[in-house]
């Protein structure tokens, strides 16, 4: 795989599972994830309810098989494949931007 287009994040295993870390990526933050099967996740940092750059410090979880995340401000819930918002917790449901992730030789890489 060619690193063109491809912003590297971090090595693999300074990633812990269950937890997010935030990266700027061609000019965004965007909020990184690893799961405790390994598989990453990428999601925007911005929380589009409060505005603010937080979802990193979200709460990862599950809606059955789907990976969630839970906003740490107003507590809405998005399945983090698509973006969809789950629970809008009673306001109108707000998609977050998904990014590419993958892992080259022990680093993570996200491309916007």
């Amino acid at each position: 795989m060619s690193t063109t287009a491809w912003t590297t994040v971090c090595p693999f295993e300074r990633l812990v599972p269950e937890r997010g870390v935030a990266a700027l990526v061609d000019g965004t933050q965007v909020a990184v994830f690893r799961l405790a099967d390994d598989r990453l996740f990428a999601v925007q940092q911005r929380d589009p309810y409060s505005g603010a750059n937080v979802l990193s410090r979200g709460i990862v979880g599950s809606a059955g098989e789907t990976p969630t995340i839970t906003s740490p401000m107003y507590k809405q819930v998005w399945d983090l494949t698509t973006g969809q918002c789950l629970d809008p917790s009673g306001k109108e449901p707000e998609v977050l931007a998904t990014f590419e992730v993958a892992v080259e030789d022990g680093t993570v890489l996200v491309r916007a």
